[in-house]
């Protein structure tokens, strides 16, 4: 039996949770630094008064704004060179994102390319090329990717169709502010994309095959009960706190290492999904919803069935009594029911992905160390799982 790894835990980010939170911000900028770059994808943040706000916290500390809006979902590293130029021709000393993953994780890599003489593409190439980077701080605005409370990001390049991951320390956020009144006007589709997105999370780290992390398992399986019961909530009621409040928290513990640290795996599902977005540009969440039951289906079998049981009886409630492939079988039905539930599509083919390019993303999610993942999977099980996955 593997035991529980050895690890270092440290999450030096200051999180200030809750209604009216955004009053911290000014003196958290300015404590890292006099002139921001203040980084946000489209207008909603203007639309809802989120902005407005942010510059007022701004203003009352003197600190100076320039700005790097448009920000796409999928965020591009054209976004990145632009941002990390902007640094280098207004000095800028400090890095503000406001939005959710894709504004903060294209907020991570501007720090970084600001402080470095290359292409900022390098920086994602080959992290080791990382070294100064300058203070990040987030106010998010939708829960989703945890970007606010880890030091990774995920950049797409259209030119060379990737869409890969890039981190290092000096990325993690110095601070987040965590309003969920500012997640109110995430539309419902994007509400349940993130949900799905916290889940997936959740699902990579859990399906380990380090059998004693007893602590991040039970950890794992209540935030998976928290976003069941609250992701509907916040679909179908968009204001209410409470369920905004519990999936924004649920978005931070997820990955921010006190799921993964001592039990770590190779990330399966996301690796498969990145291919997806990088060559057609979807939504992280709904890959990940499409993506995950039939990677589940696909991996189940007699040395991997236990884990399957452990999810179906303390997540879904199911008998503990019954056969394990019954209970494994019934846990991955109700996963892509809850999904559809939410709104969310089953099949490639509903969000325009055919056979065209399966083979070419299959070879490249696995060169991602999917050979280490709670099940090994080569190209031909990636292609598999993408064929299943069509219809």
């Amino acid at each position: 039996m593997i035991s529980v790894n050895n690890f270092k835990y440290s999450i030096p980010t200051t999180i200030y949770f809750g209604k009216g939170q955004i009053c911290h911000l000014g003196k958290a900028v300015a404590q890292y630094g006099r002139h921001a770059l203040l980084v946000y994808g489209g207008g909603s943040i203007k639309r809802n008064g989120i902005y407005d706000a942010v510059l007022e916290q701004l203003r009352g500390e003197q600190v100076a704004v320039t700005e790097l809006s448009g920000v796409e979902p999928n965020p591009k590293i054209s976004s990145v060179r632009q941002g990390a130029q902007l640094c280098k021709e207004n000095g800028v000393d400090v890095i503000l994102a406001v939005g959710g993953g894709s504004a903060i994780d294209c907020a991570k890599v501007v720090a970084a390319g600001a402080c470095y003489s290359g292409d900022a593409w390098d920086l994602v190439t080959n992290p080791g090329k990382i070294g100064k980077v300058l203070p990040v701080i987030t106010v998010l605005t939708m829960a989703a990717t945890g970007s606010e409370m880890d030091s990774f990001a995920v950049i797409s390049n259209p030119d060379t169709s990737e869409k890969l991951g890039t981190g290092c320390e000096g990325m993690t956020p110095k601070v987040s502010i965590l309003d969920p009144e500012y997640t109110y006007s995430v539309p419902k589709k994007q509400t349940a994309a993130g949900t799905a997105d916290i889940m997936s999370h959740i699902f990579e780290n859990y399906f380990t095959n380090v059998k004693t992390a007893f602590v991040q398992a039970r950890f794992s399986e209540s935030l998976l009960k928290t976003c069941i019961k609250y992701g509907k909530i916040a679909v179908e009621s968009p204001h209410n706190y409470e369920a905004r409040a519990n999936l924004m928290w649920a978005s931070s513990l997820a990955i921010n290492g006190l799921l993964s640290d001592g039990a770590e795996v190779a990330w399966s599902v996301h690796a498969m999904e990145h291919e997806l977005s990088a060559f057609y540009d979807i939504t992280h969440g709904v890959g990940l919803a499409i993506l995950t039951p039939n990677w589940m289906k696909y991996v189940l079998n007699d040395s991997t069935v236990g884990k399957f049981v452990e999810y179906g009886v303390n997540v879904w409630g199911i008998d503990s009594g019954a056969d394990p492939f019954t209970i494994a079988n019934g846990a991955i039905e109700h996963t892509r029911n809850y999904f559809n539930s939410l709104g969310l599509p089953s099949t490639l083919k509903e969000v325009g992905i055919g056979e065209e390019h399966l083979a070419v993303m299959a070879k490249n999610a696995a060169t991602h160390g999917l050979e280490n993942s709670f099940f090994p999977l080569n190209a031909d099980d990636v292609l598999a799982i993408y064929k299943s996955s069509l219809k």
